[in-house]
């Protein structure tokens, strides 16, 4: 390896199936197509693409899949380099924005407002008992707001945001925080919007360079 820079940073990607109101998730499309893409255009300096999974829209029902994938992570990378320089990097739609959010955090509460694809519909109920009340909070340990900078520089607009909601993407978020946490590697999550009001396009580039800055920052 040598000499010759920073070892590389491996990701490991998800997005969404359709859900409730939301028959094509752009997720789902990006997830899908980011190798391809990246390989296309050239992977960005310092990254390599563990894996790309695309999950159910679902909290409970969906809770197997997202720990196969979480835990393959770190069976398959650890041993063979350095954990701070693994990332579980989540992307969920929210159907009402004009605009990327970068997600500084989850909370220990799901209230669906609609049932997820399993046909589960919590109302106030904790994510993980165990970790204590609704209100508690994890944070990730990657500096969203310098995140948020060197996107906002290369022309994408995109915020920072304290409120992941409570549904299916605050839910796998607060397990990926919990299991980065627990595992010494990284986890973020981004909200993108439909793909009406940002096109497909777009969304590519600014996941390709979402990775580039994470790569450079971790």
């Amino acid at each position: 390896m040598g000499s010759e820079g920073p070892p590389s940073v491996t990701f490991h990607v998800t997005g969404f199936k359709k859900f409730h109101g939301v028959s094509d998730n752009p997720t789902e499309t990006i997830v899908r197509n980011l190798e391809e893409y990246i390989k296309k255009k050239g992977s960005p300096k310092g990254v390599t693409l563990g894996s790309c999974t695309i999950l159910e829209t679902a909290g409970q029902g969906a809770i197997v899949p997202l720990y196969q994938t979480l835990q393959s992570a770190t069976s398959n990378d650890i041993q063979q380099s350095d954990s701070s320089k693994i990332i579980l990097l989540h992307f969920g739609v929210n159907s009402g924005a004009t605009r990327f959010a970068i997600e500084h955090q989850a909370v220990n509460e799901a209230t669906f407002r609609c049932p997820d694809e399993m046909g589960w519909k919590p109302q106030k109920v904790p994510i993980i008992p165990s970790d204590g009340g609704l209100s508690k909070a994890r944070k990730t340990c990657l500096p969203v707001d310098d995140i948020t900078k060197s996107l906002s520089n290369m022309g994408y607009d995109v915020v920072t945001s304290d409120d992941a909601g409570r549904f299916v993407c605050n839910y796998v978020y607060y397990h990926s925080l919990r299991f980065a946490e627990q595992n010494g590697i990284k986890s973020l999550f981004v909200h993108v919007p439909l793909f009406q009001t940002i096109d497909e396009d777009t969304q590519m580039q600014f996941a390709a360079s979402l990775l580039e800055v994470l790569a450079s920052l971790c």
